[in-house]
């Protein structure tokens, strides 16, 4: 189980609050809304009412204990910079945050944002590319009990060949790709012969549960 904070509690916040607590994590959902804070406390472990561009508001909430916060504020382009260097300045490893527009997005990172996405640009290219082609199976990832996942090889799996672990017949994961550090690169659809580097991140397509237990190894 992992500790979450979500701040900016519009729609895209409250899905991504409720989610993660029903995958069994905390989750602490902030906003400067009452009415927001209300609509979602019965899906999160806790849900407070701050000015998320308040530093010592959120230093007071314990917010540093987390291990992941994600500035979910969208309209607000003042708050969500200040609210994203308030959460790096306070220690947090990983910071997502939503950005409007590519300058937005520049800034976000420049002030420490870890990772920026754009919910309406991702929405808008997904929906573009089915209606270029139809037959696009972008319908993996929502496979109930099923995710992809970018994945630290465990230990055992260094210095051995993909056909020596076996992962498919093993565990029921199939590795799709492996980002190499070194040397830096991509490498799509690893043969049999690969052999995992410690550096190594292995995307991978499987059960749920299997990840989530090769994930805390």
């Amino acid at each position: 189980m992992k500790q979450f904070a979500v701040i900016g509690i519009g729609n895209f916040g409250y899905y991504l609050g409720r989610h993660l607590y029903e995958k069994g994590h905390e989750v602490l959902a902030l906003d400067i809304s009452k009415a927001q804070v209300q609509k979602i406390k019965e899906v999160v472990s806790q849900a407070v009412i701050v000015d998320a561009t308040d530093r010592e508001a959120l230093e007071a909430l314990g917010i540093s204990q987390v291990d992941a916060a994600v500035v979910c504020i969208g309209t607000r382009m003042q708050a969500s910079i200040l609210a994203t260097l308030h959460l790096k300045d306070l220690g947090i490893k990983k910071v997502l945050a939503k950005a409007t527009s590519e300058e937005h997005g520049r800034i976000l990172r420049k002030v420490g944002a870890n990772e920026t996405f754009f919910p309406e640009k991702d929405l808008a290219i997904g929906v573009a590319s089915r209606l270029d082609n139809p037959n696009m199976l972008d319908y993996l990832p929502f496979i109930e009990g099923y995710s992809i996942v970018e994945l630290a090889p465990p230990k055992d799996f260094v210095g051995k060949k993909l056909r020596e672990l076996d992962l498919i017949n093993r565990f029921s994961l199939q590795v799709l790709a492996v980002k190499e550090i070194l040397p830096k690169g991509l490498v799509l659809i690893p043969k049999a012969d690969f052999v995992i580097k410690d550096s190594d991140a292995l995307i991978v397509l499987g059960p749920d549960e299997t990840l989530k237990e090769l994930q805390e190894r």
